[in-house]
């Protein structure tokens, strides 16, 4: 059933997180010769190779499952991994951001509200996934 409403929250969690290959989480003013993460003068996620891979394999595992309605338990447990690289991407990007050598001239752009929203996204999909799973246990016992 791809049209429930978990297969469009997966859909929405999944953009959010291929989004920030988009949108910058830092820019400052000039360019910083002394800062990794800002010689160009904006923090993207491509510029640590840790959190393209966090947040391209939630937002690629986010995306897949939503093909797996059928197993909701496979389904949860995916949802569940994308969620925990979710968060050690934030988690990566907000230590990397921390201890860069430009922090103090830097202003925090768009991309830094995604990884929240595809997390709350990814939540509250995990919890129709198991409404449903509890839906189906409750018909199954009438039988």
């Amino acid at each position: 059933m791809i049209q429930r409403i978990q297969s469009i929250l997966l859909l929405l969690a999944g953009g959010g997180a291929f989004s920030l290959f988009g949108l910058p989480l830092a820019t400052t003013p000039t360019a910083s010769e002394a800062s990794m993460l800002f010689a160009d003068s904006a923090f993207r996620i491509q510029d640590n190779p840790v959190l393209m891979g966090a947040f391209g394999v939630a937002g690629a595992v986010l995306l897949a499952t939503i093909f797996l309605f059928n197993n909701r338990k496979l389904q949860m447990t995916l949802t569940k991994v994308s969620l925990l690289l979710l968060v050690v991407g934030a988690g990566a990007a907000a230590y990397f951001f921390a201890t860069d050598a430009a922090v103090a001239s830097a202003q925090v752009a768009a991309g830094v509200a995604m990884p929240a929203v595809a997390i709350v996204l990814g939540i509250l999909a995990h919890r129709y996934i198991l409404k449903d799973e509890k839906l189906v246990r409750s018909v199954d016992r009438l039988r």
